[in-house]
């Protein structure tokens, strides 16, 4: 489990297939801030909002091996570039965000990124299937972060919603890169999730 509260913005420093082109790929990750000193093999760590496994920690370095199949579910995943990381929570972890498993969703769409006065406004098209997970005041996570929805439209083929961001969220994080037609990792929340099952299964 973990939080949404991006810990550090590491790399991903190279993308090596693992055997044929239906093995997946295996990524070395440089952490920079993260600190790895108390994590080992076996360890969960958030990736662009995808939770791996690392398999090797060796310095500042770790490396997880991704499958075919979540390489074709997730987006940010395939190739070298910046990421959102955040170690597994502790039961002595502050839940400053909210209660994130690490699996994504779905993949949304960024309509709009734009500075609105001393904030950041980011529109993004969800799948219609997820509309009924999304809410007002609501918790999203989108590449790993934690963020509130601002605003829900429903459309034929889309649910769209609008976060505002603050400056800091913007620096510290990788949602700084985004742009209109950026695909991006979509965690819907948790107990919205186990509700819509209660729900349903009556």
């Amino acid at each position: 489990m973990f939080t949404g509260i991006v810990s550090a913005v590491g790399r991903i420093e190279s993308v090596k297939p693992l055997g044929d082109a239906a093995a997946g790929v295996r990524l070395t990750v440089h952490a920079g801030s993260l600190g790895l000193a108390d994590v080992v093999p076996g360890d969960s760590i958030c990736i662009q909002g995808a939770c791996m496994t690392a398999v090797t920690v060796e310095g500042e370095r770790f490396a997880v091996d991704v499958s075919r199949e979540s390489l074709s579910l997730t987006a940010g995943l395939d190739q070298p570039g910046e990421v959102n990381l955040e170690k597994a929570l502790t039961l002595a972890t502050r839940l400053g965000g909210h209660l994130v498993s690490g699996h994504v969703d779905g993949l949304g769409t960024v309509r709009r990124f734009e500075a609105v006065g001393e904030s950041w406004l980011l529109e993004i098209a969800a799948p219609r299937a997820l509309a009924r997970y999304f809410a007002y005041k609501g918790s999203v996570t989108v590449n790993g972060v934690s963020l509130t929805v601002n605003q829900v439209s429903d459309e034929p083929q889309a649910v769209v919603f609008r976060i505002n961001l603050i400056p800091h969220t913007v620096q510290v994080t990788t949602l700084k890169h985004l742009q209109a037609g950026s695909a991006v990792n979509l965690e819907i929340d948790l107990i919205a999730r186990y509700v819509e099952r209660m729900m349903s299964a009556g």
